[in-house]
């Protein structure tokens, strides 16, 4: 057994957790760059817990310049164990209405402008993210949802644009007809995969704001409408967070999807031709498999 530590990565409208005991922001060293921002930690009904806003207090920055791997890498570090990415999106399907959750399990990747991986040249590895998020987890943050009133539906695939702009019509009929696609946004991608790397559990909660622009009835995308949705989903979002300890618990065993040994066999760069310098960068992410190196 370990112990929990549950983070929250807050996406636009979240900016902290309610309740947190002995809560304190802390800055946190990567090699990987600055975070975002610095880190809330504290604890929430005996269960550690920790909170980083995605765009930084203020929202400082766009989906694009994230600085992903430092957050994941700073999050590893601190010694979380699981990572709940809470993230404004938008639907393809008329029930995934805005106001509802949806607990995502699936990713169709249309980035291209950022880093994927803390690995590469001096240290090759190759993840599975066949099934991207922690079903253990998901269910967690669904039963959170649910209890707290929350009209949340279970399971939905994510794209994953680069932004910033919002989809053209087009695009948004193709991702909805033709890729079969749920829910579209611009942050948990690379995210998940970086998450996964690290052997972090990954849970992605998409918080509804509106329908795209396939919608006949409410045409292109309102930024305006966005945010006054955007308010009363943090309340949702905070609410089901405030759940989670009771559900996840103190004590940690290990994942039985795996999520935490994800890197058990992906190494594949010989031990004497890895490049030091790449491995003292992946001592939090990697150190688990690299510690006899």
């Amino acid at each position: 057994m370990t112990d929990t530590m549950i983070a929250v990565i807050g996406g636009s409208g979240i900016y902290d957790i309610d309740g947190l005991e002995g809560a304190a922001w802390q800055a946190v060293d990567s090699p990987w760059g600055t975070p975002s921002d610095e880190i809330l930690t504290g604890t929430l009904d005996g269960v550690k817990m920790a909170f980083l806003p995605r765009h930084g207090r203020g929202h400082v920055h766009g989906p694009t310049t994230v600085p992903y791997r430092a957050n994941i890498d700073a999050l590893k570090r601190i010694g979380v164990t699981d990572v709940i990415s809470v993230s404004a999106c938008g639907s393809f399907r008329e029930e995934m209405a805005p106001g509802d959750f949806v607990v995502v399990d699936q990713f169709i990747d249309r980035t291209f402008g950022r880093e994927k991986s803390f690995f590469g040249t001096g240290c090759v590895a190759h993840v599975s993210v066949a099934h991207p998020t922690c079903p253990r987890l998901g269910d967690a943050c669904f039963t959170a949802a649910r209890d707290a009133g929350i009209t949340v539906h279970k399971g939905g695939t994510y794209l994953a644009m680069e932004g910033p702009q919002f989809s053209t019509l087009a695009e948004s009929k193709m991702y909805r007809e033709s890729w079969g696609c749920d829910v579209i946004g611009m942050t948990n991608m690379p995210e998940a995969k970086l998450a996964r790397e690290a052997e972090l559990c990954y849970a992605s909660i998409a918080m509804v704001t509106d329908y795209d622009s396939w919608h006949p009835d409410h045409g292109e995308v309102d930024i305006m409408d966005i945010i006054k949705t955007l308010s009363g989903n943090a309340d949702k979002g905070r609410e089901m967070v405030r759940r989670l300890p009771a559900l996840l618990g103190a004590d940690r065993a290990p994942c039985p999807h795996g999520c935490d040994r994800a890197l058990e066999y992906a190494l594949l760069t010989a031990p004497e031709k890895r490049d030091p310098a790449l491995l003292a960068k992946l001592d939090a992410v990697a150190g688990r498999m690299l510690g006899g190196n």
